[in-house]
């Protein structure tokens, strides 16, 4: 505890005596402080016990010492100690009545005791505070330190509460919380998930003090990239105290150390899931395996799915290889679950490998949904369907092909299953497969500029009628052998023949490309 006026009043050596303001003794003393000034205000700073002679104050005069005595209580100043014998006999009466009027403590100083007595007394009793409080952390750290080598992250939380007298949780990058002690905190700790991804917006190390009805919160960041791997939050009934400080640091170094991998170990693992990638693509699950051990070899033991994404370059400074925000999302939910993952820079891209149907999974689907805010707006993503080792190869093909039509519709995501379900049509509508189909159909275009035959709407009733001529004939209201020597010019005209199962699927693809409006091209 800091000195206190009370304190200095006990302390024996110094002979003091209260003569006004008895209930105001338990006041923290910041420091003693000698001025003689008729004004000493403006080189107070709070918190001091002024001593004085009244060498230049007229301390008789009952107004000027309210004046004196208000000026100096509204500076903050936490006691009065006069010094009898020297220009005064005795305290005078205006000045004891003018501190009784404000409840300002007024001690009388003997005149055998020096006023450095009493600043070596405040002085001494700082200092002693703040060694009992360095002690005190110290003390605190060793035990943070026991706690986070035996029982982890949730005994070191445990441990925090317990040095701070409050509460403490731990959120990872999503801003998720992870634990909390006591575990009354949990509800509480949830309600802060919005303060946490304001303080993720800050580059680390950052923190914010938060306001709350019950408590006063600290959160903090943890990381030492640009972007906070974890956040801290403390919550205590006041301001900590330096012991509790201590503590909090402490506590946000040994965090930082657990759940932070150091970027060789990172680099390590990276590596390790780049081979065991390389040889599941290259139709080698058996070596896969082998490499992928335990650290990966449970993602292979189930269905999978591979997933690519395509999305803008890191930022400058930024410490993850791609799209930081999307790892982060899929890693803490995997880590939620216990799930391992697999997250590959994979060229110009970035391939997941994940587990069917499980938390990364859902992750980065919400992640893509168009309701959830992106910090990359051209994030593009393709899944594949669920696969085993041995397919890997044709998984990493259908993820490839989904985030193909993804780029071409301007989704975010898309499953490999949505492209078996729906149609090839839409696909029609990509510039390279127009300029074919104009290509292929311009000579029979031009030929009907001319007024010398409709081509191409009988091409297209012939197809639509699968080569059936009077069919065909009828839909066209014409007679049937118009209808074949039409199609013998289409012949002439393309040097192809309609007997050709491979130019008739070119042509009827030719016709829907060019019957699609390109405003209306997904």
């Amino acid at each position: 505890m800091p000195p206190t006026l009370a304190s200095l009043v006990h302390h024996s050596a110094l002979k003091l005596t209260v003569r006004a303001g008895e209930d105001r003794l338990d006041t923290p003393v910041r420091w003693a402080h000698v001025s003689e000034l008729a004004d000493p205000v403006p080189y107070m700073e709070g918190g001091e016990l002024l001593l004085i002679t009244a060498l230049k104050l007229d301390a008789e005069d009952p107004e000027a010492m309210r004046r004196y005595v208000r000026r100096l209580v509204g500076a903050g100043v936490v006691g009065l100690g006069f010094a009898v014998g020297v220009n005064y006999p005795d305290i005078p009466k205006a000045l004891l009545d003018a501190a009784t009027e404000e409840n300002l403590p007024l001690i009388e100083v003997p005149r055998r005791t020096p006023f450095l007595a009493i600043s070596k007394a405040v002085s001494a009793a700082i200092a002693a505070d703040q060694y009992r409080a360095v002690t005190a952390g110290f003390a605190a750290q060793r035990e943070l330190t026991r706690q986070a080598l035996g029982d982890g992250p949730e005994g070191l939380l445990g441990a925090l509460a317990g040095q701070v007298d409050g509460w403490a949780a731990l959120y990872d990058a999503s801003g998720a919380v992870v634990a909390t002690a006591p575990e009354w905190a949990a509800r509480r700790a949830a309600r802060l998930t919005p303060d946490v991804e304001r303080l993720r917006e800050r580059p680390a190390p950052a923190s914010l003090v938060v306001a709350g009805a019950e408590d006063r919160i600290e959160l903090h960041s943890l990381g030492t990239g640009r972007r906070p791997r974890a956040a801290l939050a403390v919550g205590t009934a006041s301001t900590l105290g330096t012991a509790e400080r201590y503590a909090v640091h402490s506590a946000i170094a040994l965090l930082t150390l657990t759940t932070e991998r150091s970027r060789s170990l990172a680099a390590a693992e990276g590596r390790v899931g780049a081979a065991v990638l390389r040889m599941l693509l290259a139709g080698e699950p058996d070596h896969a395996r082998a490499v992928a051990g335990d650290l990966y070899g449970g993602l292979l033991d189930a269905p999978f799915r591979l997933m690519v994404a395509e999305c803008p370059p890191p930022a400058a400074g930024e410490d993850g290889p791609w799209s930081a925000p999307l790892v982060d999302a899929v890693e803490s939910a995997a880590a939620r679950r216990g799930e391992a993952l697999l997250v590959v820079p994979y060229g110009e891209r970035l391939v997941l490998l994940v587990a069917d149907g499980g938390a990364a999974q859902e992750a980065a689907t919400a992640y893509a949904s168009p309701e959830a805010p992106r910090e990359e707006p051209g994030l593009l993503m393709g899944l594949s369907a669920p696969a085993g080792p041995s397919a890997a190869a044709a998984a990493y093909k259908q993820a490839e092909q989904a985030l193909s039509v993804a780029r071409r519709r301007g989704k975010a995501l898309v499953e490999h299953e949505e492209l078996a379900a729906g149609s090839v049509l839409p696909l029609l509508a990509d510039d390279a497969v127009r300029a074919f189909a104009d290509g292929l159909l311009r000579a029979l275009r031009e030929h009907d500029a001319t007024g010398r035959g409709d081509l191409v709407a009988s091409l297209r009733a012939w197809l639509s009628r699968h080569g059936q001529w009077d069919a065909a004939a009828a839909d066209l209201g014409v007679h049937r052998h118009t209808l074949r020597y039409r199609m013998r010019r289409v012949e002439e005209i393309l040097g192809r023949s309609l007997d050709d199962p491979d130019v008739r699927m070119e042509l009827w693809l030719s016709l829907k490309a060019t019957s699609i409006p390109t405003a209306e091209a997904p």
